[in-house]
């Protein structure tokens, strides 16, 4: 298959492919990498009905469908329709989390029971939703689990009502709609469209496989019923990335990259924002979401600062290990890391900027303040320790936090009568142009430096 890298690359990263796929025993399994929105390389091992798979082979994946129907509630959100803070009743009333808002639901901190009541909904026939709805009770709620990560099927069933009900059309006709056509995403379907695997699991102690059910979850659909092919896939892994084309702004798409929910440990290494999964590994930061539903794995992972992206999707039960996306990654940039384009000075640099950049001073504290390429600011800590944040600028001559400690947060600017700048107001927190100068308003006033007695 087509690639842009160097044959070294190309062969490191279709050994670990075959090593996955011959060791796990896996029926078929395709893989790749995308890079500045680009498929760079994309290889497959094993069959699927005889033949290789192409990037235009559909697979279930899962849980993946979760992000996309948390697109739909957050566009709902951008609209005006609903609030991540309104309790679930004002939607979707009747059930026992009715007092839960939907921003918990999102983040798996609803309390809600990880599986819905009866039989392993991924392998029967599903119900319809108003019955799935009547029948969470207070049996469905999981006593401690509210405020802290607990995985819940059942509340993105919930969700994929909520977008029902307020669309007045069912939610995969909506997501059809808003996200898959406008993104064209033309071969994710609810149900399967040659051509397409067939699901198996593989027997643990001999190399015979069993084909597994593919069920219409129906009311249980948003949670995972989803099928889509690499193509498909490459370009949500771009969505996730950033790239959001008219579908959702990119700073919505940030917000649900924020960790809502911890995946608790020593140390954490895996989170929840708003129906996006996050991994932090090697310094990286991911975002996107795995997938599983008997007879197939997928996952997708974006990483947004280094417009990177990897993607896998086979066809078995259980068996591709959790390293394996992460592994083709540092294949990548171990052995083909970006090289920088050429520094060159800029010709729209606003020039009345330039008097704001330079060190600052929280207390005794340096800080660096720059000018962005976009015409942001930066305000940073001099040796790493404190918190950093962009800012916008707003008509009033005010600026507007973006990330970090000050997301949100107003920027002042303060001047001598001259217009020179004499100090920033950070939401009350003064930073001067040496430390604790004494021209400055900061609070409690400044009695001047002195040596130790």
């Amino acid at each position: 298959m087509s690639t842009s890298l160097l044959p070294s690359t190309q062969r490191a990263l279709l050994r670990r492919l075959a090593v996955e796929q011959h060791d796990n025993r896996v029926p078929s399994l395709i893989a790749g990498l995308v890079r500045d929105g680009e498929t760079i390389w994309v290889d497959s091992r094993g069959q699927v009905a005889g033949q290789p798979a192409t990037t235009d082979t559909q697979y279930r994946i899962g849980s993946i469908t979760k992000s996309l129907v948390a697109v739909l509630v957050m566009r709902l959100r951008d609209e005006g329709r609903i609030d991540l803070a309104d309790p679930l009743d004002d939607h979707v009333p009747g059930t026992s989390i009715g007092k839960r808002n939907i921003g918990e639901i999102l983040s798996h901190s609803s309390g809600l029971s990880a599986e819905p009541d009866g039989a392993w909904w991924e392998r029967t026939p599903g119900e319809a939703a108003d019955d799935f709805v009547s029948k969470i009770d207070g049996r469905a709620v999981r006593p401690g689990a509210r405020h802290s990560f607990h995985y819940s099927n059942t509340g993105f069933g919930v969700l994929g009502e909520l977008v029902s009900r307020l669309r007045g059309a069912p939610w995969h006709q909506v997501l059809q709609r808003e996200v898959l056509e406008p993104l064209g995403m033309r071969r994710t379907t609810v149900s399967p469209v040659a051509p397409h695997a067939e699901g198996f699991a593989v027997h643990p102690w001999a190399d015979v496989v069993l084909p597994e059910p593919a069920e219409d979850a129906r009311a249980m659909a948003p949670a995972g019923q989803l099928w889509s092919t690499f193509d498909d896939m490459a370009r949500w892994v771009r969505f996730v990335g950033g790239d959001t084309g008219d579908v959702l702004r990119p700073d919505t798409v940030a917000e649900m990259r924020v960790p809502g929910g911890v995946d608790d440990g020593d140390e954490w290494k895996m989170g929840y924002g708003l129906g996006i999964q996050l991994v932090r590994h090697r310094r990286r930061r991911l975002a996107g979401h795995s997938g599983s539903m008997p007879g197939f794995l997928a996952t997708v992972w974006a990483d947004p600062a280094d417009h990177t992206g990897v993607i896998f999707m086979a066809n078995t039960t259980a068996g591709v290990s959790s390293a394996f996306t992460t592994d083709l990654l540092d294949i990548l940039r171990e052995r083909e890391p970006r090289i920088p384009e050429p520094w060159t000075p800029r010709n729209d640099v606003d020039m009345d900027l330039l008097p704001l950049t330079g060190q600052w001073y929280w207390g005794p504290t340096p800080y660096v303040l720059r000018i962005l390429p976009d015409g942001l600011l930066d305000l940073f800590p001099w040796q790493g320790r404190g918190r950093a944040s962009r800012f916008r600028p707003n008509s009033d001559g005010t600026w507007i936090g973006l990330d970090g400690y000050y997301a949100g947060e107003v920027l002042r600017i303060g001047r001598s009568s001259d217009g020179t700048p004499t100090h920033l107001d950070l939401n009350t927190f003064i930073f001067t142009r040496t430390p604790y100068d004494p021209d400055a308003p900061v609070p409690g006033g400044v009695d001047g430096w002195r040596p130790a007695p």
